[in-house]
């Protein structure tokens, strides 16, 4: 059998790498930080330039930060590198000098284009980043969701398929994951994957998925206190399953609903033909 775990590793392996040390708010402020050290560099190359060389529209070094901050470190930075850029063309470049003031209407009139200028160019790179990190998801998905369905469906038992159900769903969400195995409200089996275990209040609530038929959301009645999301596995047999996924509650995916059934789809269906195995052999 081609094994899940290790290509399954890999991707959580990558997740984790491409972790930040830092911070969300440490984060935040170094990607402001860079957009302004690079605004600074266009800076000193526009003025030397400047003090050398008389070119026309020198302005538009200023430009450059505003795509680079766009494309690698979000709108705010971007649109920060416009304003400063904006700002540091009418302190260094136009007349009079080193002052806010502007004594011609032509220089207004270029300071205004270029903050313009910068703005649509911000919106538009990061636009352009946006979608390259979407189609980069989706391949990562795609990927991901096609090695489970080859190896789900030469797992040796309903261990195996548990414990690769698990793998996969942390592999696309990169959250911690808890699988159940329920037989007769029974748990029987729990595999997870991540540092939050559940709790008995969370193997409540996940029966209760399971009884009612219905996604158990956290932080929804009567799931308020749990930090998973559950969602019900049905089977044709009395073997059902629950899938539960405790994502961050200040960066929830949208939409996870959609993966989150093709896994439990192919899921019922596998612990189906499980069961239908394990019937064959006792009748042998």
């Amino acid at each position: 059998m081609t094994s899940i775990e290790s290509k399954l590793q890999q991707d959580l392996t990558q997740g984790l790498d491409a972790s930040p040390l830092l911070g969300p708010a440490a984060l935040e402020v170094a990607r402001y930080l860079a957009s302004i050290a690079m605004t600074a560099f266009a800076t000193v190359v526009a003025v030397g330039v400047d003090s050398h060389l008389t070119i026309p529209n020198l302005s538009l070094v200023f430009v450059v930060p505003v795509i680079v901050a766009g494309v690698s470190l979000g709108l705010g930075p971007s649109l920060c590198s416009a304003v400063l850029g904006a700002l540091a063309f009418n302190f260094f470049l136009t007349e009079p000098r080193y002052s806010l003031a502007v004594d011609d209407a032509a220089n207004i009139w270029a300071i205004g284009l270029l903050f313009v200028v910068g703005l649509i160019v911000s919106g538009v790179a990061f636009t352009s980043h946006l979608r390259a990190a979407e189609t980069e998801r989706l391949k990562r998905q795609v990927s991901v969701l096609q090695g489970y369905c080859r190896d789900i469906a030469a797992a040796g038992s309903t261990k195996a398929v548990i414990s690769i159900t698990s793998q996969a769903l942390a592999a696309l969400f990169q959250v911690p994951v808890a699988v159940m195995l329920v037989t007769e409200g029974r748990l029987v089996l729990l595999e997870q994957v991540g540092d939050l275990e559940p709790q008995e209040a969370d193997l409540e609530v996940a029966r209760s998925a399971l009884a009612t038929g219905t996604v158990m959301h956290s932080g929804v009645y009567p799931n308020v206190a749990s930090r998973f999301d559950f969602w019900p596995v049905k089977t044709a047999e009395a073997q059902n399953a629950v899938i539960g996924l405790a994502f961050d509650p200040d960066e929830p995916p949208s939409k996870p609903d959609v993966l989150v059934d093709v896994i439990a789809r192919v899921l019922a269906l596998t612990l189906d033909r499980k069961h239908a195995e394990g019937l064959g052999r006792n009748q042998q």
